[in-house]
């Protein structure tokens, strides 16, 4: 089937996806919970295949970290679908009601975007997030995973519609594989409502170039995490730890570790990220607390990493950690640990970026821990959602006008 056909079929499918009840979304969503599970094993097997080409093209760590699946994994997608599923009903409620002084009863009703085309890096899961909140959202979705990940994008997809093909109409999920398929879809703005690109700042600016629909970009995370002085002692290195280490190739990770300089405990800190091997890249100061911290240069306080490697700066005071991150800032997550009310009102107030976390890790600036269930990314442009996108963020709202035989 040609990228213009797979189009029109999901334009077709739109208006039965928004008149569909809720109970029927549900049952959808459970269907795909169900099938995940019991089809880890082929799930498995493709993704082995997809591990193994990696291995033979020696792609990077943190490329082939996040196309892995497991056992638990699989588990875990398939908890998601239920999760979405549990998130309140978004499609048709009306959010807003008010009564003009002629008696027009005015509603605003939440209602999808669409048909939403979806580009992303090799990250199989993506497959099913993006699916499940396309179908708690009432949306037809059109998915485009990294090449890397094929063998896993195709039988996710594969088992997405079989668990769905009686319940959701034909062409609600779809899959393209080549670049040739992302170029024509990205004519295609008759057919698609909204282009989501999540992945590197090349993916992102190139689908901004071409793309004839909106685009919500879902850009680089290049995170920070700033050390004020006052920082409480028993909190600063778990919080730093985790920023850093727990998933380093995940968008949320801190790339950037700002420490003020009367921070009584910065050699304790630098310590324990070395001792957790991470590669520790410093400023001339961040250098002299420990031996093995090489020195960063300039373009390391503009990289995101997504791996064990972090950029360590010295700075005199919070306002010097601020003007840092608003000249590197890629207005993704940023996070401050201080125990002074004024330090966090001046970087909660000057500072711009999709999450600002106050005395924890960024890594929670994430759809399921944000508590929307799942996410399609993180939206790091203002028009029309900024954060974490969950089915909400995948609605709009429009006016139902209900009268009695008023004219005007």
């Amino acid at each position: 089937m040609s990228v213009l056909e797979i189009a029109k079929k999901a334009k077709s499918a739109t208006l039965t996806l928004q008149s569909l009840p809720e109970e029927q979304r549900l049952m959808a969503l459970e269907a795909i919970a169900v099938a995940l599970t019991k089809n880890a094993g082929r799930i498995l097997a493709e993704n082995k295949k997809d591990l193994d080409e990696a291995k033979t093209n020696n792609l990077g760590e943190a490329l082939v970290a996040r196309m892995v699946l497991t056992e638990k994994a699989i588990a875990d997608l398939s908890k998601m679908c239920r999760d979405v599923a549990d998130q309140d009903q978004v499609v048709g409620t009306i959010v807003e009601e008010y009564t003009r002084p002629n008696g027009l009863v005015i509603q605003k009703q939440r209602i999808p975007l669409g048909v939403i085309g979806m580009i992303f890096e090799s990250r199989p899961n993506v497959v099913v997030d993006g699916a499940a909140l396309a179908i708690k959202s009432g949306n037809a979705i059109i998915l485009k995973g990294g090449k890397e990940a094929h063998h896993s994008n195709r039988v996710l997809f594969e088992i997405l519609n079989e668990a769905t093909e009686r319940i959701l109409p034909q062409g609600s999920v779809s899959l393209i594989e080549t670049r040739e398929d992302v170029a024509e879809l990205l004519k295609l703005h008759h057919y698609i409502d909204l282009m989501v690109p999540r992945g590197g700042s090349g993916l992102i600016n190139h689908v901004r170039a071409n793309a004839t629909m909106p685009v919500v970009a879902h850009d680089k995370g290049l995170c920070h995490t700033f050390v004020n002085e006052d920082a409480d002692v028993t909190r600063v290195i778990p919080i730093v730890l985790n920023a850093k280490v727990q998933r380093p190739s995940a968008c949320n990770a801190t790339e950037t570790l700002l420490l003020h300089a009367n921070y009584s405990q910065n050699k304790e800190v630098v310590t324990a990220l070395i001792d957790a091997g991470v590669e520790v890249r410093g400023c001339e100061k961040a250098q002299k607390l420990h031996a093995k911290v090489k020195a960063a240069t300039e373009k390391d306080f503009d990289t995101e990493y997504l791996a064990n490697i972090i950029s360590v700066k010295i700075v005199n005071d919070y306002s010097e950690a601020i003007s840092h991150i608003q000249k590197h800032s890629s207005h993704h997550t940023e996070a401050v640990l201080t125990q002074d009310p004024k330090v966090i009102e001046e970087f909660l107030n000057t500072l711009d970026a999709s999450a600002m976390v106050v005395n924890a890790s960024t890594r929670f600036n994430d759809g399921g821990e944000l508590g929307l269930g799942a996410e399609l990314g993180i939206s790091t442009s203002k028009l029309h959602a900024y954060g974490p996108m969950g089915a909400k963020e995948m609605t709009t709202t429009r006016f139902l006008v209900k009268g009695n035989g008023q004219i005007r």
